[in-house]
């Protein structure tokens, strides 16, 4: 029963975020700026957070130094504001399900970061070393199948697009120019990569300052007023600062309520119940309700995004199988008797 919930949750999980992807999108196509979007996304959050993590940890918090807010701040400034910067211009110029697909490197770049900061181990003289290694190099044609070969356009179920896209729903990712297109998906790279970085150093962040909620909260604060400095320098019109009961106001309270509030305690309740490594196994799913989605909502997809989402997926499980497995192993190891054990017996 625990297993059947815990998948409930993640699937649940995975379509907020296979939807955050294309209501940003429809708000990045409707005309709104990429950093005011991030600005007014990090501020709801916020206020969504603050008061919850007031309530529950104003009694149990632990002391905030200098020192340790210097270290939030900084994380806060390349992982949530640097990172999700780079990753709405990147969406703005290729396509939901493009994004969507690139998001499945996380676990394998996070690894590989993890390694190179000797957080992991890496033995490649086993055969589990080996194919964490070739899951890692196995995501790499995936990028540059989805940046240099976009495909035939499978067509949308409706012939009207409730977003109201400004541009031709059929035509989608295809009205981009070539070199726009794969901008855009080097951006969105990077920003899995900025975020895999975030993530790896996340657990000496949290030896630092071990609450999770006021950690998450803290740096959601600091990216916040990060994120207004540079929505400031990057957009001087400050018409398209305006909100209107459109899809960019509720692309905002979408993604600021559901993915930077409540997805958060849903992955926590996740992990808890049923480790990271199934949490991460579960990624693909955003990609398969992006996909759905686009072609119920009126969004294009492409071939390319397709076949180089299921190059990527085909690395990220092999990650994760490796990596499960030596756990297992060690697990196994650590119950085996002892020679003095088995004599003694």
């Amino acid at each position: 029963m625990g297993n059947r919930a815990a998948f409930v949750v993640a699937f649940l999980l995975r379509a907020i975020y296979g939807g955050m992807q294309i209501v940003t999108k429809a708000a990045f196509d409707e005309g709104m700026s990429t950093s005011v979007f991030v600005f007014y996304r990090h501020l709801t959050g916020i206020l969504f957070l603050v008061p919850i993590a007031f309530v529950l940890e104003r009694k149990t918090a632990p002391p905030l130094s200098f020192k340790v807010s210097l270290k939030l701040f900084f994380h806060a400034l390349y992982g949530i504001a640097g990172s999700i910067n780079i990753y709405g211009l990147g969406l703005s110029y290729s396509s939901a399900t493009s994004s969507s697909a690139i998001f499945n490197l996380l676990p394998a770049v996070a690894f590989f970061m993890a390694v190179v900061l000797g957080m992991e181990t890496l033995n490649l003289r086993r055969f589990h070393g080996i194919a964490k290694a070739s899951g890692v190099l196995f995501s790499i044609p995936g990028v540059i199948v989805l940046a240099f070969y976009q495909g035939p356009a499978f067509r949308s179920f409706i012939h009207h697009n409730p977003f109201h896209h400004t541009s031709n729903s059929h035509a989608g990712v295809t009205a981009h120019p070539k070199r726009v297109w794969i901008f855009g998906i080097f951006l969105t790279t990077l920003s899995t990569t900025s975020w895999a970085l975030w993530t790896v150093l996340q657990g000496p962040m949290l030896e630092a300052y071990p609450s999770k909620l006021l950690n998450t909260t803290l740096q959601m604060i600091f990216a916040t007023i990060q994120c207004f400095f540079i929505a400031l320098a990057a957009e001087r019109d400050f018409s398209k600062w305006k909100l209107a009961l459109d899809i960019r106001l509720f692309a905002v309270l979408y993604s600021g309520i559901l993915v930077s509030g409540v997805a958060y305690y849903m992955q926590v309740w996740v992990i808890e119940k049923s480790g990271p490594v199934f949490l991460a196994m579960t990624m693909p799913i955003t990609l398969r309700v992006t996909i759905v989605l686009s072609l119920f909502l009126g969004e294009a997809v492409t071939l390319g995004s397709i076949l180089g989402g299921v190059i990527m997926v085909g690395g990220l499980y092999s990650v994760l199988w490796a990596k499960r497995s030596e756990q297992v192993d060690a697990s196994k190891q650590q119950m085996a008797p002892t020679p003095a054990e088995t004599t003694q017996v």
